[in-house]
């Protein structure tokens, strides 16, 4: 009898927990203590909604995650959905490694809710859903108030020469500096506005796949910020900054200019008043146009997942519109659904730059050319390393140029070559 008891309680244990063991993994990429935090919180309730199922998060940080994913995936430590960057999304989806989400797009109740702009963007490799973006971050100017009345200045400015001549008025400040600059991880996206509004133009190759990075408007652009950090209108330090360090660089009070997404509005809010800092459209070339830069990221699901339905469920909730609307609200992105354009968060104050620089026709959204395999190690590593050359001296602007060129041309080449 005691026989029986052991082997039917067993049974019971076995039943009771036999989901316990389904565990998906979940990889962030864009990581903040915030993200997490709000992440596990959207987690949790898909949790609760399919019992017995666990996720593991795992959070890499931002300045390293290229590498330390990289180095996962060729361990065979592959995740079952993982935050995407529109840089990486080429990469993994051409190399074979993402799932395609078009079947469950297809009978999603959500689907006809995501905004055109993320279907497209999503369907950016082989027209095909690899991943679904969650949000948008569109550059904008912020500017503290308080700073550029003590310098002397009335109004944020408008073009980039006025951006020079006000950051050498903030400068002349003791212990405070005009630009925010973002010399390490992530800073392509600086360099690209400056540049392509110093040539008018931000197309990054000719029709022949040649890069424009060397062309005369493009290197004046790379070198005007060189300029710019060589003249101490930057901290010295800021070469080596990445997003963390520019923002507290902003809200600090070191710094009166900060090129960014709504996402840096978290910390600056959290720690500035309303009244002291704004947010303007981007500085406008000699051509009176500006390059604001646009980009995205989303959920992917890979295709090496062994619980492929069940790591939809988990997309579905992050991307559906309660999780949606939570997690923009905490990482700062512009949405992505339709429906939470409607959410009284996007009307406020805050959010009015960057609608206006998108009703702006002089300020032109610039996406990324990360239809290129090879652009997320462009991106995430020659750019940081080529950029702190230039920054410091140890290669001219021209080599700078020369050497971005010469990366994207052969890329670019590649990619026409093989559509034909």
């Amino acid at each position: 009898m005691k026989r029986l008891i052991t082997a039917a309680l067993m049974t019971a244990l076995m039943s009771g927990t036999a989901f316990a063991d389904t565990t998906l993994k979940l990889v962030e990429v864009i990581t903040s203590p915030e993200r997490t935090e709000t992440l596990k919180s959207i987690v949790a309730k898909f949790e609760a909604a399919n019992p017995g199922t666990k996720v593991d998060i795992i959070s890499l940080p931002w300045s390293d995650a290229f590498q330390k994913f990289a180095t996962m995936a060729s361990a065979g430590d592959i995740p079952d959905v993982m935050e995407m960057p529109d840089t990486w999304l080429s990469l993994y989806a051409n190399n074979g490694m993402l799932e395609s989400l078009e079947p469950y797009l297809k009978t999603w109740d959500t689907t006809a809710d995501l905004s055109d702009r993320a279907l497209e963007l999503g369907r950016d490799v082989k027209n095909t859903a690899y991943m679904l973006p969650y949000g948008f971050y569109l550059r904008a100017m912020f500017y503290n108030k308080k700073l550029l009345a003590e310098a002397g200045i009335s109004e944020p400015p408008k073009t980039m020469d006025e951006f020079l001549a006000d950051s050498k008025k903030v400068s002349a400040l003791p212990g405070k500096y005009g630009y925010c600059l973002r010399g390490g991880p992530g800073g392509l996206n600086g360099w690209v506005m400056f540049g392509a509004s110093m040539a008018g133009s931000n197309e990054f190759f000719t029709k022949d796949g040649h890069s424009t990075f060397n062309s005369p408007g493009w290197e004046k652009g790379l070198t005007w910020l060189i300029d710019l950090y060589k003249n101490g209108y930057a901290p010295k330090d800021s070469v080596n900054w990445g997003f963390n360090e520019i923002v507290a660089g902003f809200y600090s009070g070191t710094c009166a200019f900060l090129d960014q997404d709504p996402d840096a509005l978290i910390a600056i809010a959290q720690r500035m008043k309303p009244e002291d800092f704004g947010v303007t459209t981007m500085p406008k070339g000699p051509d009176g146009k500006t390059f604001p830069t646009i980009g995205y990221a989303g959920w992917s699901m890979m295709s090496a997942s062994k619980q492929k339905d069940l790591a939809w469920k988990l997309i579905a909730t992050l991307e559906g519109p309660e999780g949606n609307i939570t997690w923009n609200k905490r990482t700062g992105a512009l949405p992505a659904l339709k429906s939470a354009e409607k959410d009284p968060f996007y009307s406020s104050d805050q959010f009015k730059g960057w609608f206006a620089e998108l009703a702006d026709k002089d300020a032109i959204p610039t996406k990324m050319p990360t239809y290129l395999e090879e652009f997320a190690y462009f991106k995430d590593s020659l750019v940081i390393k080529t950029s702190q050359e230039a920054l410091l001296g140890d290669i001219t602007p021209k080599d700078l140029a020369k050497q971005w060129a010469d990366y994207l041309t052969k890329a670019q080449q590649k990619f026409l070559a093989n559509k034909k």
